[in-house]
């Protein structure tokens, strides 16, 4: 996989995704080894936070009564994740 050193640096800042133009792609493009591409995910794991801490505070808006749901946001979250369970 070859990306212009611009975009490397963007994914790192967790910038948008971009679609090289002509000129970036003829200009510092480097190689992406495997070694390279799997210290920059664990990398951006390690900076994901934990989720206990969001399951912890709705679960304390549950008890609490003031976590409430549309039906529209649990239909949105079924489709998303049917979509998700066939991509897999």
């Amino acid at each position: 996989m070859k990306i212009s050193l611009e975009q490397l640096e963007k994914v790192a800042a967790n910038g948008p995704r971009v679609t090289p133009t002509e000129n970036e792609v003829d200009t510092a493009v480097i190689k992406l080894t495997d070694a390279d591409l799997i210290a920059a995910v664990t990398r951006r794991v390690a900076e994901t936070p934990d989720r206990d801490d969001m399951v912890a505070e709705l679960k304390a808006r549950i008890e609490a009564g003031t976590y409430n749901v549309s039906g529209d946001d649990i239909v949105d979250a079924m489709i998303r994740r049917g979509k998700a369970d066939r991509i897999r």
